[in-house]
């Protein structure tokens, strides 16, 4: 079961479970805490809204107005991303590319691997691809130039991560960055009304429990 909760909801929460006698854990790659039971068996985990910082050795939630946050969506031919200060968006991108053949409705990329590169539409598309990744990084190369990056909120395929990370011109943070926070949901083709709804989502908070608890 999911549920989202508002930030004082998750506060509130947070100092229930807490008075409870479970094992909690924090992950970062998530920015979610966990909680066990006296066997370690997870109970449930709740989803940290991205504008809050968690300190384990206190066990307190911290706002920060001010966290800078880079959102970044990409999906074959689109892209949409900005910087974020908490929630006010201080500046956005959306960038497309004619990287999917028609019919099949498959990217060139996916395609080039199995059945070649040969045709001149193929060429193209894989050209544009390139171009595309790199426009991508040059993007977020100016807002980490311009802006103070605390979390890189990051939602592309594991298909387009070798594309991105290895592109010619290569973003500005790598696949290992700690800061890197995978977005737990999935995205439409992103445009800026769906990176707004995205920042909206993690703004948010979220519990998580099993069937069985």
């Amino acid at each position: 079961m999911r549920k989202k909760l508002s930030v004082d909801t998750a506060q509130d929460f947070l100092h229930i479970l807490q008075e409870k006698d479970f094992h909690e854990q924090y992950e970062q790659a998530k920015h979610q805490l966990n909680f066990l039971d006296e066997q370690h068996e997870p109970l449930l985990s709740l989803r940290l809204p991205l504008h809050y910082c968690y300190d384990a050795d206190s066990r307190i939630l911290h706002h920060d107005e001010d966290h800078g946050i880079m959102l970044v969506l990409i999906q074959a031919g689109s892209c949409a991303v900005g910087y974020f200060a908490g929630e006010d968006n201080l500046a956005h991108k959306v960038i497309k590319s004619y990287m999917v053949r028609k019919k099949q409705g498959k990217s060139q990329i996916k395609y080039a691997k199995t059945k070649g590169k040969s045709r001149a539409g193929s060429r193209v598309r894989l050209s544009n691809a390139e171009d595309f990744f790199t426009n991508i990084s040059t993007k977020l190369e100016e807002y980490v130039d311009a802006f103070e990056v605390d979390r890189i909120a990051l939602s592309c395929s594991k298909t387009l991560w070798p594309f991105f990370f290895n592109a010619k011109n290569e973003p500005p943070f790598t696949a290992k960055d700690e800061r890197i926070i995978k977005i737990p949901k999935h995205v439409h083709t992103p445009n800026y009304e769906i990176l707004l709804q995205t920042h909206h989502f993690l703004m948010q908070a979220e519990i998580q429990t099993l069937p069985e608890n």
